[in-house]
């Protein structure tokens, strides 16, 4: 499912409404392929956030791997469906209904913290802070540059070339990919970038 990235800008409870409609109309949620070309970094145990959770397919897969695992959103319909589908499971996952703004975010809280089809620039400084120490950063977002059209087309929301690296620029960086438009388009990711950063 597709997660424009602006439901951070306007009223909360504006911007609330309009992700509970969308969840209400999709409920096909799927592991980014940050996660899952990348479980083998995952820590045997700790704490994990799926940041801007949506329907929360990251989440339940953090906790089938056996961190304790928290998600948040804006949206109640998103994170209801989430806890279903967690009970279903048999697993357990923390929800928070959040309106996501750099001081909600604890220090140095999080062994793991997963982001995916989402971007507000304004939190990177917190996110890397609410890494505890040998924490890992999965991020997998929307590129300017993208071949299909999926996501937001607003460019405030899609990230420039290499973007990622600068934001997180104090991570070490473990994995970054972004294909771009070069090569083979019909092989490879081509409208998001992947990075894995590690906070030394």
């Amino acid at each position: 499912m597709d997660k424009n990235t602006d439901r951070l800008k306007g009223k909360p409870s504006t911007i609330e409404a309009k992700w509970d409609l969308n969840y209400e109309k999709n409920n096909i949620s799927l592991p980014a392929d940050v996660l899952l070309e990348n479980v083998f970094l995952l820590p045997k145990k700790g704490s994990a956030l799926d940041l801007a959770c949506g329907l929360g397919a990251n989440a339940l897969f953090l906790a089938e791997k056996g961190l304790h695992t928290h998600a948040w959103d804006i949206s109640t319909v998103a994170l209801e469906r989430l806890q279903l589908n967690a009970q279903h499971k048999q697993l357990k996952v923390l929800t928070r209904h959040v309106f996501l703004e750099p001081d909600v975010l604890p220090k140095n809280t999080f062994d793991v913290i997963v982001i995916t089809r989402f971007l507000d620039r304004k939190l990177s400084n917190a996110i890397m802070e609410s890494l505890k120490p040998n924490g890992l950063l999965f991020y997998q977002t929307y590129v300017r540059d993208k071949l299909a059209s999926v996501g937001p087309n607003n460019p405030s929301f899609l990230l420039a070339r290499n973007e990622l690296i600068h934001l997180f620029k104090p991570l070490k960086i473990v994995l970054y990919k972004e294909n771009n438009l070069i090569g083979d388009l019909q092989c490879g990711e081509r409208n998001e970038a992947l990075f894995v950063g590690h906070k030394c």
